[in-house]
């Protein structure tokens, strides 16, 4: 049911995917997850280009705890900062599974991409992700500039759990007069209970299943919180003002319903928005560019808006 729409290549990928007959993430610890997903992250995904620096450092949490960081220039004149907050269900993810599509989206755009190593579920529960990230937008907005962050152009995005994280720090940095020149949301959760069509169409099968979904869950967040808009942003009570959203979806994604309400929503309160869905692709598709075309036109696609908002 829904391998129709998947494109030939997608399909004949996910067919090798189950062939290897790996344990899916929920079937393992946390630990076990964390380790299985950072050796087969960039399997698929493009060679790390080299850069100008790249560079790791430490900034502060909220109650002082230091957080890992990465930032990554392709050049020396970098034009606009985006903080990348990455994705794996709140529960697995770093910067190491998420390095090759940062140096990508430096390449392609032009601008710094600070990425961010926030704590991870179940040891650090919701809002503690939430709050690194906002921690760490401020931490640019306020001290990025002594640390040679171009900070007069800074955007947000990430992908998965982090456009969740990013579509947030958005929302925040409306309330706090921080002006973001863009959000970047690739492939976002927004919903609170995984209760779409597409989360039922696409349930089994294409990458992302709704037994590892509800897992991330269960890891991050009590039931009882999961309305909060913090987790859910589609059920935040105002999106205007926010910054203008570039929201990439992919077309057999379980999330790809609810990625499409937040655009709607979005554009609904008045905020520019630049849709991108990409048909026949899974979730986690971006990461897969040594194979698939998509993955490789949208980043540059990306890269291009990036470049375009950070412009003046």
């Amino acid at each position: 049911m829904g391998t129709h729409l998947l494109t030939p290549r997608m399909a004949g990928l996910l067919e090798r995917i189950q062939r290897a007959k790996r344990p899916p993430f929920h079937a393992m610890t946390p630990q076990a997850a964390r380790a299985a997903y950072e050796a087969a992250a960039e399997v698929l995904d493009l060679p790390r280009a080299p850069l100008a620096s790249i560079r790791d450092f430490e900034l502060p949490a909220f109650d002082g705890t230091p957080l890992p960081a990465r930032r990554y220039r392709a050049d020396a004149a970098a034009r606009g900062t985006l903080l990348y907050l990455h994705g794996g269900g709140f529960t697995i993810g770093g910067l190491g599974t998420h390095d090759s599509l940062c140096r990508q989206l430096a390449r392609h755009s032009g601008a710094e991409v600070l990425a961010l190593d926030y704590r991870l579920a179940p040891e650090h529960r919701f809002p503690t992700a939430v709050d690194d990230s906002w921690a760490a937008l401020r931490w640019l907005a306020d001290h990025g500039a002594a640390q040679g962050f171009d900070v007069r152009r800074l955007a947000v995005g990430g992908d998965s759990a982090g456009g969740t994280l990013a579509a947030v720090a958005a929302l925040w940095a409306r309330e706090h007069g921080i002006a973001l020149r863009a959000q970047v949301l690739i492939t976002p959760g927004t919903t609170a209970h995984a209760d779409t069509a597409s989360h039922r169409l696409f349930a089994n099968g294409f990458l992302l299943d709704a037994s590892t979904v509800e897992w991330f869950f269960e890891q991050y967040i009590e039931r009882s919180q999961r309305g909060d808009w913090r987790f859910a942003p589609l059920n935040a009570d105002e999106l205007d003002g926010v910054a203008p959203a570039v929201v990439l979806l992919a077309e057999c994604d379980p999330l790809v319903d609810e990625g499409l309400a937040y655009a709607d929503r979005l554009r609904a309160a008045g905020v520019e928005v630049t849709l991108e869905l990409v048909r026949g692709m899974t979730h986690d598709f971006i990461k897969m560019g040594r194979v698939l075309d998509e993955a490789r036109h949208a980043q540059a696609l990306l890269g291009a808006a990036l470049k375009k908002a950070f412009e003046t």
